[in-house]
């Protein structure tokens, strides 16, 4: 356990320390190529900008509208039945489209459930094991001009719905 996490800890200063190491020894101009490679970044950071800009608007619009509480206050009783916590579903709703707001409500549950909680552990496995698929796919697909999208969002949606549903039963699986 101790040797895992002195690896864990050292292993990015490790990796930028052999890459540096490697381009002194190919006496590559070090500070020069990464000021080249952020400048050509720039041009890539204009493209994904209004992509971005116009996700997060619409994640703010969604969770400060009053929208997210009236789809868990309409799904409560039925999430009641089949078992699942009320206090998941808006991390399961904004998981696929904001990792931060995804973030902020599993700080939520660990400050009012507790980490150790089951809903707690669920959030856990929820947050560990599905992606920011609107999120990704409007920075990737805005950077490199793809503008239709075809199957990529249907998958991602389904592989979002499946991540949902498959914390949901290992939390039930391994916690309960």
């Amino acid at each position: 356990m101790i040797v895992l996490n002195l690896l864990s800890a050292w292993a990015l200063p490790i990796i930028v320390a052999v890459i540096i190491g490697i381009g002194y020894f190919r006496k590559v101009p070090l500070y020069d190529t990464f000021v080249q490679g952020a400048r050509e970044g720039i041009p890539t950071v204009l493209r994904i900008l209004p992509h971005l800009v116009a996700m997060m608007v619409a994640v703010q619009v969604f969770r400060n509208s009053g929208v997210l509480d009236d789809v868990l206050r309409f799904l409560s009783p039925v999430l009641q039945r089949i078992g699942i916590p009320a206090e998941i579903v808006p991390m399961a709703l904004l998981r696929s489209i904001s990792g931060s707001g995804s973030l902020a409500v599993m700080t939520d549950i660990f400050r009012t459930q507790g980490t150790d909680s089951f809903v707690g552990k669920m959030a856990s496995i929820l947050q560990g094991s599905s992606d920011t698929t609107l999120y990704v796919l409007t920075v990737y697909f805005g950077s490199v001009g793809i503008r239709q999208s075809r199957y990529a969002l249907k998958v991602g949606l389904l592989a979002d719905f499946a991540a949902v549903s498959f914390s949901i039963i290992a939390a039930y699986f391994f916690f309960s």
